[in-house]
């Protein structure tokens, strides 16, 4: 790999570091979650979550349309940003998983009050509050297996754009930045 980019055509190259993914999952509080429609069209909402056990965990109404099509197909995705947190922009992670729905008190019992925590750090009556109103009959909590994990760190692309990254920080690119690429370049007439 070159010791600064040349156009922004690889980018699989500049993945999270595991501990920076770990600690945007378990800081961000909003994600934009993914499914599709009867008719296949993609959806996606904004919605709060929870990073816990290694899953997504968030909740809805089971009367949302979300809730219906996730029923007909369990693969959703979910996106999750470093905007809005203190590990500043650029930093995103995209989960591609298989979602679950529960409505079993054993788990709406530690969800919710992980949930309202996570939401309200700083003040223990408003995680109170939020977590009463949570507790209603339609509600169902969402459980997003992952199944594939699609990183970037711009951070790490501004630093190699410039000449500045160590070269040991950049990933192995993937069959996207490689074998398609290739292909795309081939099909244009580009060498």
């Amino acid at each position: 790999m070159s010791e600064s980019a040349e156009n922004y055509e690889q980018v699989s190259i500049y993945r999270l570091d595991p501990e920076i993914q770990q600690e945007l999952l378990s800081t961000a509080r909003e994600c934009v979650f993914n499914w599709c429609t009867r008719d296949q069209w993609p959806m996606g909402v904004i919605m709060s979550f929870l990073w816990a056990r290694d899953r997504v965990w968030l909740t809805a109404g089971a009367h949302r349309h979300r809730i219906a099509a996730v029923r007909r197909n369990p693969q959703v995705s979910v996106v999750v940003t470093s905007t809005g947190t203190h590990l500043g922009g650029a930093k995103t992670v995209t989960i591609k998983g298989r979602c679950t729905i529960h409505e079993d008190e054993e788990t709406k019992s530690w969800f919710y009050p992980a949930f309202s925590r996570h939401l309200h750090p700083d003040s223990e009556r408003a995680a109170s509050e939020f977590q009463e109103m949570l507790d209603s009959p339609l509600r169902v909590v969402l459980e997003v297996e992952p199944v594939k994990f699609i990183t970037y760190d711009g951070v790490k692309m501004a630093l190699h754009s410039r000449g500045k990254l160590d070269p040991s920080q950049l990933s192995e690119p993937s069959e996207a930045d490689t074998v398609r690429l290739q292909r795309e370049m081939e099909k244009r007439g580009i060498s």
